[in-house]
C-alpha cells in the first residue's frame, strides 16, 4: 500500500527541497516506487535538482489544476537523469518520478491571482499513485500554511517537518505541529537542517525533542559541498561517504520502518 509523506516547513531557506530530493532518492535506492511532486506552485524549483526545466517537460503541475493534462502526463520518470559525482548514471533499485510546476512567469502569475480547486490535488494523489503503482508519494510543500499545505498534510500518512536551529523556525514549527496533531496526521518527524557546525549534535536534538515532544529523525549540519553543488544534482549520490548523505540513508530508512 502506498505511503503519502508530505515535507513541510514553516519558513522558505531551510533546504527542504533539497532534503526532500534526497530522503526521496534514498527510499528508490531500498527498491522502492517514488514519486516527488511539487506543490510550492509560488516558487517552484526540486525540478532543478533532476536536471528538469521547462525545455525538457511539456506539463506542470499547473497544467493538470488546469485541466489540460492528466496528472500521470505531468509524472516524469527521472530515473535515468540521476547522476554520480563522475557524471554516470547513478545506479538505483528502484525508479523515482517527478511532477513538477510551471517556473513560467505568466503561469504563477496566474495562480497567485485565480488560485485553483485545491480538491483536485487530492485526486490527483491517489490517482498517481494509483496509474504508477507507487510504493511512496512525496509532496514538496509551499512553506507557511495555506489551503493547498493544510490539505497536503491532512491526506498525508507522515509529515517531515524541517526547521533550523534558529527562534523563528523553533516559533513557527510549534505552529504547524500544533496544526498537523489537529488533522490527526498519524506519523510526525522532525528533522534539524542548515545546523552550524559547531553545534554538538545530541544537544541540539535533545533540546528539539524535548520541546516538541516528537521524534527527532535526523540533524544535518551546513558543508561546504552542498554549497559546492548549489543543486545541481541529489548530494549524495555526489557525495556517497559523506556524513550529511549518511544521515539521508538513516531518515530513508526510518520512513521505510
Amino acid at each position: 500500500m502506498s505511503q503519502i509523506i508530505s515535507v513541510h516547513s514553516f519558513r522558505g531557506g531551510t533546504g527542504k527541497s533539497n532534503l526532500t530530493a534526497n530522503i526521496a532518492v534514498a527510499v528508490a535506492s531500498q527498491g522502492k516506487r517514488v514519486a516527488i511532486v511539487d506543490t510550492d506552485i509560488q516558487s517552484p524549483g526540486i525540478h532543478i535538482i533532476f536536471g528538469l526545466d521547462e525545455e525538457t517537460f511539456s506539463y506542470s503541475l499547473n497544467d493538470y489544476l488546469w485541466d489540460k493534462c492528466s496528472i500521470e502526463k505531468a509524472a516524469y520518470d527521472v530515473t535515468s537523469e540521476l547522476k554520480t559525482g563522475n557524471g554516470s548514471t547513478a545506479d538505483l533499485s528502484g525508479t523515482v518520478y517527478l511532477v513538477p510546476s510551471s517556473l513560467k512567469a505568466g503561469e504563477i502569475a496566474k495562480i497567485l491571482r485565480e488560485g485553483f480547486d485545491v480538491g483536485l490535488l487530492n485526486d490527483g494523489f491517489q490517482e498517481l499513485t494509483e496509474r504508477l503503482n507507487l510504493d511512496y508519494l512525496f509532496i514538496d510543500t509551499h512553506p507557511g500554511l495555506n489551503e493547498e499545505t493544510l490539505l497536503s498534510i491532512a491526506i498525508s500518512d507522515a509529515m517531515v517537518i524541517i526547521l533550523r536551529p534558529d527562534r523563528q523556525d523553533f516559533l513557527g514549527t510549534a505552529v504547524t505541529l500544533e496544526v498537523a496533531q489537529k488533522l490527526d496526521v498519524p506519523e510526525i518527524l522532525l528533522l534539524v537542517n542548515k545546523t552550524p557546525p559547531v553545534f554538538d549534535r545530541n544537544t541540539v536534538m535533545s533540546q528539539v525533542s524535548h520541546r516538541y515532544g516528537v521524534p527527532v529523525g535526523g540533524l544535518f549540519y551546513e558543508n561546504e559541498e552542498m554549497l559546492e553543488l548549489a543543486s545541481s544534482g541529489v548530494f549524495w549520490l555526489h557525495h556517497p561517504d559523506h556524513p550529511f548523505s549518511q544521515e539521508v540513508h538513516a531518515v530513508a530508512k526510518k520512513i521505510i520502518g
